[in-house]
């Protein structure tokens, strides 16, 4: 197949990207020292569908080094990194990927993916689960099964599953303990508000910031908001997690309430229509609006632009839109994932543990589909914790272990 990249000469720099990350990942290179050798997965087709930026180009490569023949393509328009892909195309991995692409052309992408017949395929957000599932049936011929990198993913592959339509075993890789646990706080913690602040050049500290949602990515996101001086406000659909944010020191209160005093607004739900027509009236001259939920669907960006009197770009991934009032309302990155579209995604270390557990999954897929139901799974502990211990020798961390006498007395928990 031929890969579709937007400029091959770019390719030297993405290859400086690759190899700076490399430094900074220890578990997968530890992962491609020893299935470079075994090679896994020879003779297997992959597809993936994530984020094309550095992280996700050497996970490409480590797969490729344990045998499979790689497709990648990117999901999200904005989060493509041209260089990268150049990259890897040189290195051998088939891309279908551009910066900026239309939504035609990311369909032609998703379809090309398809057009490999995948053995196994590693989705992020679900879209190229969907058209296995409906328009391109006829690739599933091939798949013994995948993994899913997201929240919004996962919860798109449990309604299949609900409904009787999963077509074949699915890893929920966004629910293992090494995923969310760091991917979803301190990773979109922390690349949320870089983000934010490289595409805005204004202070965090002082404003109000208004976090929507308070699962893993919204605590990332209202913690990392705290630490830089913010006054955090949380709202939340759920008792049990706005108690928490009540717990964990914030203000928790309904949107409505928050529209008037925010100055920052970051959705991270996952869900449509967090803010909407009913909330921009309310809001403040200059108010900021940034998504990092995994689709440009929580903040109702048609209703904003029909209570506005103009829109326009006002700086690289900032769009301002006059209200009739004369009050101007700031959408960042399009309302895309804001810390993929205006920034670097997550730390390559987070990537590090995240792409482990992606790996992992894909093996276990590999090993066991024969024994697996058409379900979702969540991925293996054992394989969460040899994950963890990699980690912890990679950065010289050393912890206890339990004696045969604290073993026998805790029984089968251990």
């Amino acid at each position: 197949m031929q890969s579709i990249v937007k400029d091959m000469t770019l390719a030297p720099s993405g290859h400086d990207k690759i190899n700076w990350v490399k430094n900074f990942m220890p578990v997968m290179s530890a992962i491609d020292r020893e299935f470079s050798q075994s090679k896994p997965f020879a003779g297997k087709r992959l597809s993936i569908t994530l984020h094309l930026e550095a992280k996700t180009a050497y996970m490409a490569e480590v797969f490729m080094h344990a045998g499979a023949d790689v497709v990648i393509t990117g999901s999200n328009p904005l989060s493509t990194q041209d260089d990268v892909a150049a990259a890897l195309v040189e290195d051998g991995v088939t891309v279908f990927a551009t910066h900026g692409c239309s939504a035609e052309e990311y369909n032609v992408y998703l379809n090309k993916a398809a057009d490999f017949a995948p053995d196994i395929y590693i989705d992020d957000g679900g879209d190229f689960t969907e058209l296995l599932h409906t328009t391109r049936r006829d690739a599933l011929k091939n798949i013994i099964g995948g993994s899913e990198e997201t929240t919004t993913g996962v919860n798109r592959l449990r309604a299949l599953e609900r409904q009787g339509k999963l077509e074949f075993p699915m890893i929920a890789a966004n629910d293992a303990y090494c995923k969310f646990l760091f991917d979803n706080r301190y990773g979109t913690g922390q690349s949320t508000w870089d983000g934010i602040m490289r595409t805005t050049n204004l202070v965090v500290a002082g404003k109000t910031v208004v976090i929507a949602g308070y699962g893993w990515c919204g605590k990332g996101g209202a913690m990392r908001a705290r630490g830089l001086g913010a006054n955090v406000i949380v709202t939340e659909v759920d008792p049990i997690k706005a108690i928490e944010a009540v717990f964990d020191g914030f203000r928790v209160m309904p949107m409505i309430e928050a529209a008037k005093v925010g100055d920052i607004f970051l959705t991270l739900t996952g869900d449509i229509d967090v803010i909407t027509g009913e909330h921009y009236p309310l809001m403040k001259d200059g108010a900021m609006l940034a998504n990092a939920g995994h689709f440009d669907v929580e903040i109702n960006i048609p209703e904003l632009a029909a209570q506005s009197v103009s829109r326009k770009v006002v700086r690289n991934n900032v769009e301002e839109f006059l209200q009739r009032d004369g009050r101007k309302i700031y959408l960042l990155a399009e309302g895309r994932l804001v810390n993929l579209a205006s920034g670097d995604g997550h730390p390559a270390e987070i990537m590090d543990l995240s792409f482990a557990v992606q790996f992992f999954s894909a093996a276990h897929i590999l090993h066991n589909h024969g024994k697996l139901d058409k379900k979702v799974y969540l991925m293996p502990e054992e394989i969460n914790t040899k994950i963890a211990e990699i980690k912890l020798e990679s950065i010289g961390v050393q912890i206890d272990s339990l004696t045969d006498a604290q073993r026998e007395y805790l029984g089968d928990c251990w």
